[in-house]
């Protein structure tokens, strides 16, 4: 049995209502690869059992990392689903780690009962393009908490583990013993995350519950995130370069009011936010292919239900098909994190008019020298595709 391959949609529309120039950083001027294709990096992929004896949590947190191509040698990295795995087309276990670094750090946050490598595609991609990924399970709230009840979790542990996991991954760096020494750049921190995670993405930036917003953290981007739980002072409180993204057929965190309500209150300048045309709210995971892979491991569906949630809001033939979602938010992430927290200029483009694709609406706010000598926000709207389907 497989689940259904949502059909590929078909762009009819190219529409540019406004544009403006957006802001550029002063590091480079040369041309950038693709950023949804594979970068200049192999991957290479661990998994290591953090404790933070103050609050009494173990961690299991997974690390992508960039590794040069002649060292990518050796096993394919394995995803555990407990019943099965999920080998990697791409990470392999534990390879050396490139030299070239020290690179730019993101922490991914999973959904509510998520799992650490949930959105995989994501973190590879990463990792593929010059960063250092760690995500760690939130545990009390994963999907093995849903079988076998974990310990005591509330809403600010998400935030706490996320700055935790920065001071480990640091920690790793500065240790000549680790495998990572030498590769993290503490100046050069992001957090990404999706629903539940797009939330802790948002509160470590604004401060959340009395944890206080983590200054370590340059750039943040928040997916399909549940943004109305922070007050709009809280966002505004943001001021981060940000980018949103959500799809347009998401039912769970739809894109208004969740995405619209931090777009429309976060500070941080450049703020962007993309709309993936009819994508669900697991279209920006990896559910359909650990479904599949459940599936043919003989889990019966009503414990695929269980553990997995809504299959149909990432892999329903009427969402845009899996993968175009993940090539479209592969684009605009990693051209986001290379331009703004990388410092690498030649990503720019990427995010601008004249690099528009079929399958997004792209709003953007930038901060530019108005002729006043202030600063005034210039808001733009593209939409850079539009799609028709069959109606059943």
């Amino acid at each position: 049995m497989r689940l259904p391959r949502p059909r590929r949609l078909l762009p009819l529309v190219l529409l540019l209502v406004l544009a403006a120039p957006v802001v550029a950083n002063a590091h480079g001027n040369g041309t950038a690869p693709r950023p949804e294709a594979p970068g200049p990096f192999a991957v290479g992929r661990f998994t290591v059992f953090e404790v933070d004896e103050g609050r009494e949590r173990t961690l299991p947190v997974d690390v992508w990392y960039p590794v040069d191509p002649e060292d990518a040698a050796g096993p394919a990295s394995a995803y555990d689903l407990l019943f099965t795995q999920l080998v990697s087309e791409r990470a392999f276990a534990s390879p050396e780690a490139s030299l070239e670094g020290p690179f730019p750090l993101v922490v991914f946050s999973h959904g509510n009962n998520g799992i650490r490598f949930q959105s995989y595609f994501l973190c590879e991609q990463l990792a593929s393009h010059g960063f250092v990924v760690a995500a760690p399970d939130h545990v009390g709230n994963t999907a093995v908490d849903l079988l076998i009840p974990g310990p005591p979790f509330t809403i600010t542990d998400r935030p706490l583990d996320v700055s935790f996991v920065i001071s480990r991954m640091l920690a790793r760096s500065l240790d000549p013993a680790d495998p990572l020494h030498g590769r993290v750049d503490p100046t050069r921190i992001g957090v990404a995350g999706h629903s539940f995670g797009g939330f802790t993405t948002l509160a470590v930036a604004a401060g959340f519950g009395g944890v206080p917003a983590d200054p370590r953290v340059s750039a943040i981007v928040p997916i399909s995130p549940v943004s109305t739980i922070l007050s709009e002072a809280e966002l505004a409180g943001i001021l981060l370069p940000t980018l949103i993204v959500g799809g347009t057929s998401d039912t769970t965190t739809p894109v208004d009011p969740q995405s619209a309500w931090a777009y429309q209150h976060v500070s941080g300048r450049p703020l962007y936010r993309l709309d993936v045309l009819e994508a669900g709210h697991n279209s920006f995971t990896d559910i359909c292919a650990i479904g599949e892979a459940l599936i043919d491991a003989g889990l019966p569906p009503s414990l695929l239900g269980f553990l997995l949630g809504n299959l149909e809001e990432g892999c329903s033939p009427e969402l845009v098909d899996v993968a175009e979602a993940h090539r479209l938010t592969n684009r605009y992430v990693v051209s986001f994190m290379q331009a703004i927290l990388a410092g690498d200029s030649s990503y720019l483009p990427f995010l601008k008019p004249q690099h528009q694709v079929p399958g997004v609406i792209l709003f953007v706010s930038v901060a530019c020298t108005s002729g006043m000598g202030g600063l005034a926000f210039v808001s733009i709207f593209l939409v850079l595709g539009a799609s028709a389907r069959r109606r059943r």
